[in-house]
């Protein structure tokens, strides 16, 4: 091909490039984006967030955002300092510990419609937020290296002075402030005492769960608050039956996981198919082996092999989040006031 035939051919295939890419912008800012406020956690790639977003895509028409806002106390605190300007359409990742403040600070809209045919352990009628998963927390440790492994948080006080624990800070993180609430359900009367008398074993706080699950991997403590559910990610996906969930006989504290709509959303169509898409099969199927927790809606294949050798909890614990309220604030300085000794 001649000089001049060449660089009319090259500047035609420039030209042809340019409105390709051109169309392609056109047809995605076409898309309506639906943006999701949720924990780090959800978010990677190894979490539930890119097959759930490959998923709703495929139905939507639409541009789907995870938007990674901190672990779900934290999650809330940056929605209330937005308010009503926040870039967000949903918020995934709180939990019924703090879902009546949520409520209270008037962001929310109501769902739309209620979810049903739930297989949450518990009646559902929140008509706000709609759960996705929930599970029960726990310790975890090395079956390899613990071999006296305390049964309950007596006798993780009196364990060997050696024996160490990470927890995760109730101010920022939703497993916190289970932990909390779990502490306060069990001994509702003698909570300060067990605080006081669990501190010498609290290796450190971290913010959020990633951070104490990973200095618990890295055999920096001998336990790390998580839930009955984390060995079947090790069991699943790395084939490793070294990390067990430590049995409480004074029972499990219960977490729900949910998600709700913003008010003042600018998609609220785009925002209910989302809600609606969550209790799918197509999402549920997700959840077991990304999120590691169980599923609100069981999905149609079961829970995959490896759930049945966790542990179940003889005594399931809770406490309704208008209660949850009421008690905050005092559990949390029975906390700081312990760890500040």
């Amino acid at each position: 091909m001649s000089s001049p035939l060449r660089t009319a051919f090259i500047g035609t295939l420039g030209t042809i490039a340019m409105i390709a890419a051109f169309a392609v912008t056109v047809q995605a800012q076409d898309k309506p984006v639906l943006t999701v406020y949720t924990y780090d956690s959800f978010v990677t790639d190894w979490g539930p967030g890119p097959q759930v977003e490959k998923a709703f895509e495929a139905t939507c028409g639409c541009d789907l955002q995870l938007v990674n806002a901190g672990d779900g106390a934290a999650l809330l605190s940056r929605l209330q300092l937005e308010g009503a300007r926040s870039d967000a359409d949903i918020v995934l990742g709180l939990d019924t510990n703090i879902t009546a403040r949520a409520k209270a600070t008037g962001l929310f809209a109501k769902l739309s419609p209620a979810p049903t045919g739930l297989d949450v352990p518990v009646d559902w009628s929140d008509d706000t937020f709609a759960p996705y998963d929930w599970g029960y927390f726990a310790f975890v440790y090395d079956n390899t290296k613990l071999i006296e492994v305390p049964g309950s948080f007596q006798e993780l006080i009196e364990a060997d002075e050696d024996l160490k624990i990470v927890i995760q800070d109730p101010r920022s993180s939703t497993p916190g402030l289970g932990l909390l609430m779990w502490v306060k359900a069990a001994y509702p009367n003698k909570s300060a005492h067990i605080w006081e008398s669990l501190a010498p074993r609290i290796l450190t706080v971290t913010k959020g769960w990633s951070e104490a699950y990973g200095m618990f991997l890295e055999g920096e403590a001998d336990m790390v608050l998580s839930y009955t559910t984390s060995p079947a990610y090790h069991i699943i996906a790395e084939e490793d039956h070294t990390k067990s969930a430590a049995s409480f006989s004074e029972g499990h504290y219960m977490q729900i996981e949910v998600a709700g709509k913003l008010a003042a959303t600018d998609q609220p169509e785009l925002a209910d198919q989302f809600l609606s898409f969550m209790t799918t099969d197509a999402f549920q199927s997700i959840i077991p082996t990304t999120n590691w927790m169980y599923p609100a809606k069981f999905p149609d294949a079961g829970l995959p092999k490896g759930f049945e050798q966790l542990i179940t909890p003889e005594d399931s614990l809770i406490i309704s989040d208008t209660e949850v309220e009421a008690i905050k604030e005092d559990a949390l300085a029975e906390w700081l006031t312990a760890l500040s000794k």
